[in-house]
Parts: structure tokens; C-alpha cells; sequence
């Protein structure tokens, strides 16, 4: 990720921010992110998943713009596609139109795990959420804030750089590459795993994701 001359924008303790979106990624809670003006993640090209539990912004949002759920997503969500100018459907003049009722999906998007991973969100369609990524400015007030940074960024390093060591696929795309980051980052904090072949290291990240995905760590 290259460095970036707009102003700097605070993204809070880093170690606080990880531990909060550790749990968004369980499910146990969602992100607050002080977004300001910023629609980054509105005019970026992406799909929108609605859930089942999404009824007040399906209530709202036109059928035209509705379609079956894209891949990846649940069976029995729906998708809201991105108009053909990346921008979100909902979106008008720079405000979102349900923002009240909008779905969980925006609730938890927090960009700032492309900051945290040390990633561009994606290429020249994603121009205007890279530049807020590039602002993103975590603190350390503690040196695990500094610690498990570090950590996160290794771990995305070495996923998007080392696949060939992983015996089964990994995610090659900038969201995948940060999530899987987050989940496993720890492996990185212990140098009796990092000093290995990177054949270990790989493996010990798959079973650190696995733990992270089977519950067993919540902090």
C-alpha cells in the first residue's frame, strides 16, 4: 500500500479496533466506523448481501434492483448489485437514501481492515476507498497495539505472498487476504512458529483460522 498525501484520519487503538472486529467477524457484535462524509464503500462497485433479518432495508429498496444471492453469499440471501458506475442504487447525491434501515452488511463494513492489513482495497475502481484506507491512521497506546499491527500485516504478507506454501486455497482477493489476516494474525506473534519452514507457517495459519472460525477464540 502506497503512502498517502490526504490529511491523516484517526482510526482509534489499534488492539481495541482488532479485538472489535474479531468479533464482527463472529457475529458477536458490529463495527462502529467514523466514516464522516466518506462513501467509499458506496461508490466502489460492490454488491450489497440482504439477509433475511434485512427486511426493513428489502422493504425499501426497489425490486429492479434486487436479484438472487451473488456467489459467496448465503443460500437465500439477495444481492443489490452495483449500477454500472460502481455506485450503490441506493446512494443520491453523495447521501444514502436508507441509511436509518440499511442492511447489516454496511453496518459491518470497516475499511480500515485494508489499513490494517497494509492493502489497497483493490485497483482503479476502488479509487475512492483507497484513498481513505491511505488516511487511516491507528494509534498505539500500548506496545501490543504495535505488536499485534505488525502481526496483522505479516500474516497478510505472507497470504498474499506465499500461497504456494498452503496446502489448500487461500483467498487471493484484498478482502479475503485481510479477514484471513485478522483470524490468524496470532501466528505471528510467537517467533517459535515464524522461524520455520514456511510450509509450517502456512499450516499453522489454516489451523488458526479454523480455531478463529470454530469460536474458540472470541478475544
Amino acid at each position: 500500500m502506497t503512502q498517502s498525501s490526504s490529511p491523516a484520519v484517526a482510526a482509534g487503538p489499534f488492539s481495541s479496533w482488532l479485538l472489535k472486529m474479531r468479533r464482527s467477524l463472529l457475529g458477536s457484535e458490529g463495527m462502529d466506523v467514523p466514516c464522516g462524509d466518506c462513501v467509499g464503500c458506496c461508490v466502489s462497485g460492490y454488491s450489497l448481501q440482504l439477509r433475511p433479518e434485512d427486511y426493513k432495508a428489502a422493504a425499501r429498496i426497489p425490486t429492479t434492483f434486487v436479484v438472487n444471492a451473488a456467489p459467496g453469499f448465503a443460500k437465500g440471501n439477495l444481492t443489490v448489485a452495483a449500477l454500472p458506475d460502481g455506485l450503490c442504487p441506493m446512494l443520491e447525491d453523495r447521501k444514502c437514501t436508507i441509511y436509518s434501515d440499511r442492511p447489516q452488511t454496511c453496518l459491518d463494513y470497516d475499511c480500515r481492515i485494508f489499513a490494517a492489513a497494509g492493502i489497497d482495497a483493490g485497483g482503479d475502481d476502488k479509487v475512492v476507498i483507497n484513498t481513505r484506507v491511505r488516511a487511516w491512521e491507528f494509534a498505539y497506546p500500548e506496545l501490543l497495539d504495535r505488536q499485534e499491527h505488525d502481526a496483522v500485516r505479516a500474516a497478510a504478507a505472507f497470504i498474499r505472498d506465499r500461497r504456494d506454501s498452503f496446502s489448500v486455497r487461500v483467498p487471493a482477493g484484498p478482502m479475503g487476504i485481510a479477514v484471513f489476516a485478522i483470524k490468524s494474525y496470532r501466528v505471528f506473534l510467537d517467533s517459535s512458529v515464524t522461524s520455520k519452514s514456511d510450509a509450517e507457517i502456512a499450516r499453522a495459519i489454516l489451523e488458526a483460522a479454523r480455531s478463529f472460525d470454530s469460536g474458540a477464540a472470541l478475544s
